[in-house]
């Protein structure tokens, strides 16, 4: 099997020494020190993706990205040291095509190393089997499941008549999650949201939905009411559940090991929701790489939950509704468009 080619740039040396350390037992590596040296490699070997930080010498990167998109789009993930910040810039460079975000390394490069090679892979994984350049897809390693985190339990009888939203979402999913949320209501029912993203950008991410949406969406915080007309996104780095007192519902945050290889975990979000609102909640699966979701898809179907998967024609990676589809936990597989759609109503009763 070819390696996919990742063209690193960055004017930090030592930054392209940590990704060709990092990157080249499963990845063809190379590197510029700026955009118009990128340039030239592309024109000689077009990479399956760019690995592309943001502020740089001569052209800075989100110029490049723009002009990447425009002239011959390619996977970009960004590495940014305004990552853990947020930035509006990165932000941004999400909406213009950008398939990921990474912090950059920090000053302990090795202990960087050590701390996100897996996480790092699975990104540049997504970003070469996207569909703008889809690769053959490698075999996945063993992860831990949602147990670590919270064990199974029979769903709890709620008398609540409010509903719950429970989403996930990986690579392409901050535009996917914009269309959605754009569309629904003042009133619509209180949704929860994991965004596979690092942590400082759930922040931006979540001010910039609130900023286009009618419904108010927010950074969840510890304890933080789900309450119809808000949206919750899980911070970067931790997991996010679903608990009840009495009728009232609210959400609890905890660090945790990984699940399914990530924190937030789609896993963990969508099991909680099938143990305490169990028929009263729909789950939607949407575009990402690997697997986080299914299972806790497949509890919330089981659970009574009405189960939605994004349609592989609409996906920028179709590996997690693919995933779920499999397992017999989706109740209907929709375009993007239809899922908005749906969504916004004013009860969502149509997907009850």
């Amino acid at each position: 099997m070819n390696r996919p080619h990742v063209l690193v740039v960055d004017d930090s040396a030592v930054v392209r020494q940590a990704f060709s350390m990092l990157l080249t037992q499963q990845f063809s590596i190379d590197t510029a020190p700026d955009p118009l040296i990128a340039e030239r490699k592309i024109r000689k070997r077009r990479p399956d993706v760019i690995v592309l930080d943001l502020q740089m010498p001569r052209m800075d990167g989100f110029t490049f990205l723009r002009q990447i998109m425009r002239n011959d789009p390619l996977p970009v993930v960004i590495c940014s040291a305004a990552a853990a910040r947020g930035s509006d810039a990165a932000m941004r460079a999400l909406e213009e095509g950008a398939l990921d975000v990474i912090a950059k390394p920090p000053v302990g490069v090795r202990e960087f190393i050590a701390e996100s090679a897996v996480l790092i892979g699975d990104a540049l994984r997504a970003a070469a089997q996207s569909r703008i350049a889809r690769r053959p897809v490698l075999p996945v390693v063993e992860r831990q499941n949602a147990d670590v985190v919270l064990p199974p339990a029979a769903p709890a009888t709620s008398t609540s008549p409010q509903r719950i939203i429970a989403a996930g979402a990986s690579t392409g999913g901050t535009e996917a999650l914009r269309e959605i949320i754009e569309a629904l209501p003042v009133d619509a029912p209180a949704m929860l949201v994991v965004q596979h993203m690092p942590e400082g950008f759930t922040a931006a991410f979540a001010k910039r939905l609130n900023s286009l949406a009618r419904v108010e969406v927010k950074e969840a915080a510890q304890g933080d009411a789900v309450i119809p007309g808000r949206v919750l996104i899980a911070p970067g780095n931790q997991h996010m559940l679903l608990r009840r007192s009495g009728a009232r519902y609210y959400v609890q945050l905890c660090n945790g090991p990984l699940v399914s290889r990530h924190r937030p975990s789609i896993d963990v979000l969508f099991r909680s929701v099938a143990q305490t609102a169990a028929a009263k909640s729909i789950g939607v699966i949407l575009t990402g790489m690997g697997d986080d979701g299914a299972d806790g898809l497949a509890e919330m179907h089981a659970a009574g939950a009405r189960t939605i998967a994004q349609d592989e024609a609409t996906c920028i990676v179709f590996g997690m509704p693919k995933e779920a589809i499999e397992r017999g936990g989706v109740d209907q597989v929709l375009p993007l468009p239809r899922i908005a759609a749906a969504l916004g109503t004013r009860s969502a009763e149509d997907l009850h």
